[in-house]
């Protein structure tokens, strides 16, 4: 079901000093957003030049419904929240109290530094003006993704919010009820019934009722990546977010039972979805195994388990030892690393590679997907390496406010005059001369 490679004695035999790239013989997902850039772009160019007339053929071809309007009615929002059962509201405010306690911890505040008499420079820290929302819809109406989504955003005080999330034609053509529920419960009223790629594009060049926006947030399918992609620039994004990915870090100390749960949870997110795991003990790769056989008949989406467990993204990696597994868990660098070794607090803090880290046997993957505290809205495919998931940071940007004095200024004349005639920019070094001369 999970096919195995073998590390052990990877870099036996290699000169002293020289790296392995571990990264090289890790499995991933096919994930080509270069081969889906011009269809994609196709679309984009769509819905810049005929607008909305192309956002309702697109919902017919891809999503089977015919549309008049694209903003979905304040009423259906509303009753959505009104129809909504009161366990999943319970369950969704308590993720919504958790985000925002975690979400002020974090937010920063202006730093003020003064750099003599009569000099001071300020970082000060501003919300991005209006930011595009985008929450998936296809396998499973990821009604968490709102959350994780909106709540950063309003705590960094976005002042303007707009969500898109595809049409579903057996709820009339309206995004998943869950979703717009969860905006209500948000207070978030403008809502878009409009996905994949062309939902990025209406962000980024204003299309219809929706106004254009600064930053577009949230993952998708491959589309909705490759759209980000081309679009960057225009817009902002928050990053290439592909299909999911959990590696578990594991040695003979782990159940095996759990750490087979867990594989199983991530591959039930899509066929493409990457499960890892990556341990010094055949014990326990065996074991895993063995429960893998057990778990995967009696979960609720098999096919697609069993298609994601056996893809070329998932896979047993065997190790000589710990210091080799956080080597290849950095390799790596997930979405998720669950970490379950003796002493996970402390094998955690050796990582330096990885979206988000769950420590020890009861943090599992999905504990972050809707309870943690944290964002699921994290880097995949290695990006870990360079990026970080979505925060109340990621909805803010800082502007440096100089504030010099004329003594300020006489204090560091020369070296300004110096400097710009070492880069023969004169003009530069005239423009502090004037103001000191008579």
């Amino acid at each position: 079901m999970i096919r195995r490679i073998d590390l052990r004695s990877a870099t036996t035999g290699r000169p002293a000093g020289e790296p392995f790239d571990y990264r090289t013989v890790l499995p991933r997902a096919d994930f080509d957003v270069e081969a889906a850039v011009p269809a994609t772009h196709a679309i984009c160019e769509e819905v810049r030049t005929r607008g909305l007339e192309a956002l309702y053929e697109y919902s017919a071809r891809f999503d089977g419904v015919q549309q008049t309007d694209i903003r979905v009615p304040a009423e259906a929002i509303n009753s959505a929240l009104a129809q909504l059962d009161p366990e999943i509201r319970a369950g969704l405010e308590e993720s919504i109290r958790r985000l925002r306690v975690a979400g002020e911890a974090e937010l920063e505040h202006d730093v003020v530094t003064d750099l003599g008499p009569g000099a001071r420079v300020t970082h000060r820290k501003v919300p991005v003006g209006r930011v595009g929302l985008y929450v998936p819809g296809g396998l499973a109406p990821l009604v968490s993704t709102v959350l994780m989504n909106v709540v950063p955003a309003q705590v960094a005080g976005v002042p303007s919010l707009a969500l898109a999330s595809p049409p579903q034609a057996e709820f009339g053509g309206l995004p998943h009820p869950t979703i717009l529920a969860a905006c209500a419960l948000l207070g978030v009223d403008e809502v878009y019934a409009v996905g994949g790629a062309q939902a990025i594009a209406m962000f980024a060049y204003g299309t219809g009722p929706c106004a254009r926006v600064d930053l577009v947030t949230g993952p998708g399918n491959i589309w909705v990546v490759t759209a980000k992609r081309i679009l960057k620039g225009l817009v902002g994004i928050d990053s290439e977010a592909g299909p999911t990915e959990v590696a578990i870090l594991a040695d003979d100390s782990a159940d095996a039972a759990y750490v087979a749960a867990d594989l199983v949870a991530e591959a039930e997110h899509d066929p493409l979805a990457a499960a890892v795991l990556i341990t010094d003990s055949l014990t326990l790769a065996d074991d895993v195994e063995a429960q893998l056989d057990k778990q995967v008949p009696s979960t609720g989406h098999e096919a697609r388990v069993r298609e994601a467990l056996g893809g070329n993204q998932s896979g047993i990696v065997l190790v000589d030892d710990l210091d080799q597994g956080v080597a290849v868990s950095d390799a790596y660098a997930s979405e998720h690393l669950e970490i379950h070794t003796r002493d996970a607090a402390a094998v955690a803090a050796r990582i330096t590679n990885a979206g988000a880290i769950f420590v020890g046997a009861h943090a599992p993957t999905a504990l972050g997907d809707y309870c943690a505290g944290s964002n699921h809205v994290l880097p995949t495919g290695g990006c870990a390496c360079h990026s970080s998931g979505l925060s109340v940071r990621a909805f803010t940007k800082s502007i440096h406010v100089v504030d010099y004095s004329r003594q300020g200024l006489e204090a560091v004349a020369d070296h300004v005059i110096t400097l710009a005639e070492a880069e023969d920019l004169p003009g530069h070094g005239d423009s502090v001369r004037v103001r000191f001369q008579s």
